[in-house]
């Protein structure tokens, strides 16, 4: 199935950071909430013409291989922790497996004996095949990299990998990386730092340190489509629908959803539903509050709210009056992370909390009891 495209500009700012860490031979982690349109930029980043728009059809290509965390098969009542590494493993190679076949950047003798390493990896006859898998996969690797082929494994859904995967599996990541140390790269995608991960899953966070030091200097917030991606995808979504709305409409919408992907969706879902809705002339509280009242756009609203943690729902409710606000040091913390995640605008002269976009403003408005 060929993957959908986008202008080489996409998420310019967002790829121009990722570019320069990978430029540097450096891993970086993405910190993203629901609805934010991950997925897009992620198919995206593996597009290697995007590599060449950004960083010069000179620089040396890097193969990025996205790896959904929701791929990790089943796993046994009560996993040993080498069942558990040898999954992981597994889906690396079998993610680069399905990225890159049929391995046209390698000898047909090498490419041949990747394969042969990969059917080993999944060979469950070997009374060893877990302890082997790191083995396998350091040697499969070994064929791209001595071919000079540089590869980024794209973490996606990362929380969930830290959830199901022992700390061995990290730090092994990190031992071969060091092995390859220009040509194996990682990027992480998750709703929460790797430090907010590590006190959620309660991990030492001496022994992940040495995988978690791979990313300290490189951690980005992604934010909503600035206004060029967010109009591409307005017109994008007319055409789809059918539909052709003025300029006074589009912006309207484009303000009231904050320009964030999800909630562009929605609203342009719920459109035939609305045909009274002054855009024009309707203030972005007065269109909030009708559209709120759409199933599809609150269920896209409730996607960004459970990404998000417990203290960010108490400052939340905190900002919309539904609860007092106690300064804490948490708390404090709590806001400085809402507003990376452009969920949150402090006015530090009258000291107030307003929560964007104007829709999920009226969401945990009207969501007292969540």
């Amino acid at each position: 199935m060929t993957q959908r495209k986008y202008a080489l500009d996409f998420r310019k700012e967002e790829i121009n950071l990722v570019m320069q860490r990978w430029s540097a031979g450096l891993s970086c982690s993405l910190i993203g909430v629901g609805s934010v349109g991950k997925s897009n930029l992620l198919q995206h980043l593996t597009d290697l013409e995007v590599q060449k728009y950004h960083r010069g059809a000179k620089a040396d290509l890097f193969y990025p291989i996205n790896v959904d965390a929701n791929l990790l098969g089943a796993f046994p009542e009560e996993p040993t922790d080498a069942f558990r590494c040898w999954a992981g493993y597994e889906l690396l190679m079998h993610r680069l497996y399905m990225a890159l076949y049929p391995f046209d950047m390698l000898p047909a003798e090498e490419a041949q004996r990747f394969y042969d390493l990969y059917r080993l990896l999944q060979d469950g006859t070997n009374p060893i095949y877990q302890y082997m898998g790191l083995r396998y996969f350091e040697m499969g690797m070994s064929l791209f990299f001595r071919n000079k082929v540089k590869i980024v494994f794209m973490l996606d859904e990362f929380e969930e990998l830290v959830a199901r995967l022992p700390i061995k599996f990290f730090l092994t990541l990190r031992g071969v990386r060091d092995m390859y140390k220009r040509s194996l790269l990682f990027l992480t995608f998750s709703r929460e730092p790797i430090s907010v991960l590590v006190d959620r899953y309660t991990i030492d966070p001496l022994l992940i340190e040495p995988f978690a030091e791979l990313f300290s200097d490189g951690i980005f917030y992604i934010g909503p489509y600035n206004a060029a991606d967010s109009q591409a995808m307005v017109d994008e979504l007319m055409a789809r629908h059918g539909k052709s709305f003025a300029p006074v409409v589009t912006q309207a919408i484009q303000r009231v959803t904050g320009r964030y992907a999800g909630l562009l969706r929605a609203v342009f879902a719920v459109m035939d539903t609305l045909p009274n809705l002054n855009w024009g002339g309707s203030s972005v509280d007065v269109l909030a509050e009708a559209l709120i009242a759409r199933h599809p756009i609150r269920s896209e609203c409730a996607t960004i709210w459970k990404s998000l943690t417990p203290a960010e729902h108490y400052v939340l409710r905190a900002a919309a009056h539904l609860v007092p606000y106690q300064k804490t040091e948490e708390a404090e913390f709590t806001v400085s992370m809402l507003v990376q995640k452009r969920l949150l605008q402090v006015d530090a002269a009258q000291q107030t909390l307003s929560i964007e976009p104007p829709i999920f403003r009226h969401y945990v408005m009207t969501n007292p009891a969540s």
